[in-house]
């Protein structure tokens, strides 16, 4: 389970990030909804996909506690993910289709 979370950890990070602007920590709350993740599994990817060109970040002063650092998805970004996307589907189908899921 730990190889296959790791490799689509970079999908529901542009995903999510296509939906909008978030900080580093709502990524991992949102993502460790459905799947566990940890601060130190995120911050290393957010630090690659933003040299990779894929997002860049803004820090938002808060009126809570730390300035934030928000982290915005890049034309090359949009374009990662709608590739990982038909990787994804692609990928997934094919197991579904041996594992039974679905009619080979």
């Amino acid at each position: 389970m730990t190889q296959l979370k790791k490799g689509a950890l970079e999908l529901c990070v542009l995903a999510l990030l296509e939906k909008g602007d978030r900080y580093g920590y709502e990524l991992v709350t949102l993502i460790s909804a459905e799947i566990e993740v940890t601060v130190g599994t995120i911050y290393p990817l957010l630090k690659r996909i933003k040299e990779d060109g894929c997002v860049e970040t803004n820090t938002v002063e808060s009126s809570d506690g730390p300035a934030r650092k928000y982290y915005h998805l890049t034309d090359t970004g949009r374009s990662v993910l709608a590739r990982q996307v038909a990787e994804w589907r692609s990928f997934s189908a094919k197991i579904n289709r041996m594992i039974g899921a679905e009619e080979v």
